[in-house]
């Protein structure tokens, strides 16, 4: 019998399920660097994560947010405006009144979020 893993798309289903299993970055997310510290210290700031679609940018978001016990909100840059990320704050600041955790905006420069 199929499970609802068994629908979802290949590539979703290859995605890294921890910071470990992530592949590349090691400058930053080896063992003693800079981001691998801030995430082990759930330390986070604010971070631009640049390169070409596909490689991994929202995965490292999510897999961060993920190690960190934080929410993610994810907002397009192209389809947005203020009064979106304004509602985004808004939201940040009730998740962490009513469940003391914090948040990880990630504001993807794509068309669809």
């Amino acid at each position: 019998m199929k499970n609802d893993t068994d629908y979802r798309p290949l590539a979703d289903r290859m995605r890294p399920a921890t910071i470990d299993s992530y592949i590349g970055q090691d400058h930053i997310l080896g063992n003693n660097k800079p981001l691998r510290l801030a995430i082990e210290q759930g330390r986070l700031h604010s971070m631009v994560f640049w390169g070409p679609p596909g490689t991994g940018k929202t995965t490292l978001a999510r897999l961060i947010t993920k190690s960190c016990d934080a929410q993610f909100l994810s907002v397009s840059a192209v389809l947005s405006g203020v009064k979106d990320i304004r509602a985004a704050i808004e939201q940040a600041k009730q998740y962490r009144e009513v469940y003391g955790k914090e948040t990880v905006l990630f504001v993807d420069e794509g068309t669809s979020v």
